[in-house]
Order: structure tokens, then sequence, then C-alpha cells
């Protein structure tokens, strides 16, 4: 959606005219927006909000006066050859024009401030709602949608508070203030003016929407040839296009499209045309009219020279507020939109949130005990639960391995420990205590998760791994670093620690970038670990060094491994085979190929497939 709370050119004629964007009216359909809860937002600046009104007021208040300081010039001081009256008359024009400014500046700081700390308040408050969902509202959301409402939604709704509401306050005031004015100078060319102002504005805005329709289907087809141009002449597209005969098909359509855009672009020019040839004619026959009516015994009623220019001068200044007016449907309805997309996210209900009265627990004293109780999970529209009837336990300081097909639900088990996910059914506690009575913050000092996907922010490497823990010393990160065995990798890099990863870390390796997620997670010193396929990714080489990484990481820890190269838990203290979901099987590597089931296949089929690469 365009962030913008209008659309269209920037004059009265080019905006005037619009319809209900039908994104903005299906938006408001889904989520709609009450005004109260959009008052609610500027209610802390109020007073301010109030003054803002109060100066636009004031303002067109004060240009009204142009006008009869006109028109005592023309009637008055010019003929009697008045100079006092005539400079007191030009003071008065100049004090109205400098007021006006002032005034101007004063509304444009007040409301730009207001609606920036609004713009603040709703940008935070987004950003720490958001970071509260679990992590399948992001698994589900389409990427960019979230970027897009923090930044271009929360920032078109700044322009609404500064520009929109302002624009239709001032319009308001204007229309009102003139018309009062013109009824003043002369009730019969201001009825006049009234009785003819409609047609023009029908006239108008009849046009500005043949020149937009013609507009967007010019866009439209540019869109086009824009796609066939980057799909027949990117690399990817011409090897198709060669390898299975399609460029004279292709050259064919690009000419059809080039064609339609010959017809649109004229049509277009002459729309433009219309729309200027129609502004030009109503803002010539309005005053034409009135300078006729004015000259009319009928009509007239003794008007002065002076009133008439005044009251042209007046008429003149109604036309682009009275269009803008019109459009008040369209302003509200965009506008209102912004607001329902980011109300939309704002009401997203958080999955996983801390208990109302958290159980104690110092991550310091923790052993590190993980149970799994009757655990049952399924995701959202699925066919069939992901985990069902899972009983583990895990003693504190021993390692669980856990392998199985993809799809069996390994991933799904181990992102339960750190609360990625609640079960539907069960429980699953440390030493005892259900993660759900405990505080988010204590939970993240107690568990440690190493995942296959490392993301490195786009910082210096000392930056990255106090990243985890922020109060650390230098000395703690290197030491971090050493364990994970990646310090002398750091320390022989350009700047060392002060290092800038680059986007996503792509200054280092896969394996590179494992160690240092290890030596983040290190700096924390969790008692309990979760290594999430850390290592499946990884060529065997890089796979050994990140391996010592991972033993160095998991000693004196409870450690719970997602294993997907078998040969990477075989000293694991137990193993689960999970299929569909389940706990089929039990116990140590000896144990289990002893039993001749799905793990001593599992382990053959791999062994099979290191024999077949080697």
């Amino acid at each position: 959606m365009d962030p913008q709370p209008w659309r269209g050119g920037g004059d009265g004629g080019g905006r005037s005219g619009r319809r209900v964007d039908p994104a903005d009216r299906a938006q408001l359909d889904r989520a709609p927006v009450p005004l109260r809860r959009v008052a609610a937002l500027f209610r802390p600046w109020r007073r301010r909000v109030a003054l803002v009104v109060a100066l636009i007021v004031l303002s067109s208040g004060i240009a009204l006066a142009s006008p009869f300081l006109l028109r005592l010039v023309i009637d008055r001081a010019l003929p009697e050859r008045d100079v006092a009256l005539l400079v007191w008359a030009v003071l008065g024009m100049m004090a109205v024009a400098v007021s006006t400014a002032l005034l101007g500046i004063a509304q444009t700081w007040i409301s730009t401030t207001v609606g920036q700390r609004v713009m603040h308040m709703l940008r935070t408050a987004v950003f720490t709602h958001l970071q509260r969902q679990s992590l399948a509202f992001f698994t589900r959301t389409r990427g960019g949608e979230v970027q897009s409402r923090l930044t271009h939604d929360i920032a078109g709704m700044q322009s609404v508070v500064t520009s929109t509401a302002t624009s239709l306050a001032a319009n308001a005031t204007t229309v009102i203030g003139t018309v009062a004015a013109m009824v003043t100078l002369s009730w019969r060319l201001a009825l006049l003016s009234l009785l003819v102002l409609p047609p023009a504005v029908l006239l108008t805005r009849k046009v500005a929407r043949m020149r937009r329709a013609v507009t967007a289907q010019q866009q439209r087809q540019l869109a086009e040839m824009s796609a066939q141009v980057d799909e027949g002449l990117s690399v990817s597209g011409v090897l198709l296009s060669k390898t299975v005969g399609a460029g004279p098909v292709q050259a064919q359509r690009f000419t059809d499209t080039s064609r339609e855009l010959v017809d649109l672009e004229v049509r277009a020019q002459l729309a433009g045309r219309w729309r200027m040839g129609t502004m030009s004619i109503v803002f010539a026959a309005i005053p034409a009219l009135i300078y006729l009516a004015a000259g009319l015994p009928v009509t007239s009623g003794g008007m002065t020279i002076g009133t008439l220019v005044a009251f042209t001068t007046l008429q003149g200044a109604l036309f682009r507020p009275l269009m803008q007016l019109l459009d008040v449907q369209v302003t509200v309805t965009s506008s209102l939109a912004l607001f329902s997309r980011v109300f939309e996210y704002l009401d997203l209900p958080v999955e996983i949130t801390d208990p109302a009265h958290p159980v104690p627990l110092d991550p310091a004293r923790v052993r590190g005990e993980v149970r799994w109780e009757g655990v049952g999970f399924r995701y959202p529209d699925a066919d069939r639960p992901a985990l069902a009837d899972v009983d583990l336990f895990v003693p504190a300081g021993s390692t669980l391995a856990v392998v199985g097909e993809t799809g069996s639900g390994k991933t799904t088990l181990a992102s339960l420990v750190p609360r990625l996910a609640d079960p539907t059914t069960g429980r699953v506690t440390i030493d005892g205590v259900d993660l759900r009575d405990l505080t988010l913050a204590t939970l993240a000092q107690v568990v440690g998760v190493v995942s296959q996907e490392t993301y490195l922010l786009h910082a210096s490497v000392r930056d990255n791994l106090r990243h985890a823990r922020p109060d650390a010393t230098d000395e703690q990160i290197e030491d971090a670093a050493r364990r994970a065995q990646i310090h002398d990798l750091i320390a022989g890099l350009p700047r060392g620690y002060d290092t800038v990863v680059g986007a996503r870390g792509q200054r280092f390796s896969g394996g590179e970038k494992q160690r240092l997620a290890i030596a983040r997670t290190l700096l924390r010193n969790p008692r309990v670990l979760v290594l999430d396929e850390a290592t499946s990714a990884l060529d065997i080489a890089t796979e050994r060094a990140v391996q010592a990484a991972l033993d160095e990481a998991s000693r004196g820890r409870t450690t719970i491994t997602i294993a997907h190269r078998l040969s990477t838990i075989r000293h694991a203290d137990a193993i689960a085979v999970l299929h569909q979901g389940r706990v089929v099987e039990l116990g140590t590597h000896e144990e289990l190929l002893a039993l001749g089931g799905r793990y001593a296949d599992l382990v053959a089929a791999a062994e099979r497939d290191v024999a077949l690469t080697a």
C-alpha cells in the first residue's frame, strides 16, 4: 500500500476526483479503526493539537483581511489620493503576509513535533510488541511486511498529522471564512458563484478521473514491459529462451507491449491537456461571469470596483480548498487504513509471554535437569501433530541426542526448551519447574541455542559477541572466543575484534560463523545448551573444527543435540529416535545398534552415503 495518505498530483486539480483505493477499503473492512482510538494517541498532546487548530483558524482569518484592504486601496486611498490611508493599507497587507507566514511556521513546528512523537511512540510500541511474538509469527509473515509497517506505514501516519489533518482543518476554515467574506462583500455575486462552482468542480473531477484511468493503464503496461525485459534479457531468461526457441515469441510480446504504450502515451498527453484546458476554462469563466454580473444593473447592487476586485480575489482562493474538501472521504479512508495496518500488529496476541506470577529461579543455581512430560504439539492447520506423548528425561550435565528422518519432529522438540513455542499438551521442565512459570529473561539466561543458521549483525566481531551479554568485558569475550576455537582467527584479522563482519557475516565462512555463534553462547554461560543441527551444512574438515568447539561448549552442561550427521553423536549419554512425532527408541549408540531397529537403519544408510561420496 502507498505509504502516503493521498494519491495524485500536487495541485488541487490533479488531486481532485480521487476514489477510495480498494486496498484501503479492504484493510478497513478486515480491521476497522474506531476514531476514538486514533484520538487517544493524541490525548497526551491535546493542548498542542488545540493550539495548532487555533493557529490555523487565526491564520485563515487574518488572510481574509487582504481582500478588504485591497478594496480600501482601490475605492478610497487611490481615488481620494489619501497617502496616509494608502500607507496604512499597504502596511496592513504586509502585516497579513508576515503574520500568516509566522503562524504557518509555528503551526508546522508544533504539528510536526506532535506527529513525530506519536510516530516514535507507535514505532517503539510495534517493535517491542513484535519482539514478543513467537517464532511462528515470523515464519508465516511475508518477507518485508514487518519492515513496511514499521517504516512506510508509520511514516505515512506522521504525514497524516503534519499534512493531511492540518490541510483539512485549513481548507475547511478557508472555505467557511471565504464564503462568509464573499457574502459580506456581495450576497448577489456570492449566490452566483455558489451556483456556478458545482458544475465547474464536477467537470474538473471528471477530466481528472479520465487522466488517472489512462495513467493507471500506462503504469501497468510499463510494469509489464519491465517484467518482459527482466525475463527475456537476464542470463537465466536468455538461456531458457535459446534452449527452447522462445526468442521470436518473446520479441513479438515485447513489440505488442511497446505498441500499446505508444497509444497510451498519446492518450495520457491528451488527457493532460484536457485537464489543463478544463482548469483554464474554469478559472477564466467564473471571474468572467462575476464581471458580467457586476456590470448588470439587476445584479450589481451598486458594486464598487474595489469590491469587485476583492470579491474575485476571494472567489479565486475558494476553488482549490473546496476541491480538496470534496476528497475528504478518500483522504480519511486512506489515512485510517494506515492506522488500521499498524493497530493490526499492535493487537496481535502474544503467544509466548511471561507468567503473571513467575517462579523465582537463580540461573547460577540451576542444575540443568530437563524433562518432557506427556508433550504433544500441533502446528496450526496441520493434518497431524508434530509431537505426541513425548516423555524424555535428561539428567543434569548429560547429553541427549535426538535423531530421526526429516519431519519427524526433532527441531520442534528442541524448540520447546528455549520456549520458541509452547507444547499443546503436557509440559517441559528444568529442575522440575515448568518453563511457562519462568520469565523469558530467566529462561534466556538458563538455555543457550546454537542453530544451523547463524545470524551475525552488521557490526564488529566484538559487538556481535557482546550482543549476547552487554556487560561482558573484553577479557571475557576473548576467553569465550578461545574456548570456541576462533580467537586466533579473529586476532589475525586487520582490526582484530573491531573488524566489521559484514552483512550477515559475509566476511566469514560457514564454519567460522558457527564458532562465533558458539562463542556468543559461551559468553552467556547457560546451564542448558541446545544444538540444532549445528554442523549439518558444513564440509567434513570444517565440521571437525566446529565439533571440537561444540565439545568444549558442552562440557559440564546439559546438552540437547539435534543430529543430522550421526557420526557426531556416537558418544552421547542417550539417543532418542523420533518417528512421526513419537519417541520410538531410546538408548546409547551401542544399545540401539544391538536393537537392530530404526536407529540401526539410519546408521547403515549414513554409512552407505559416506561410502558413495568417498
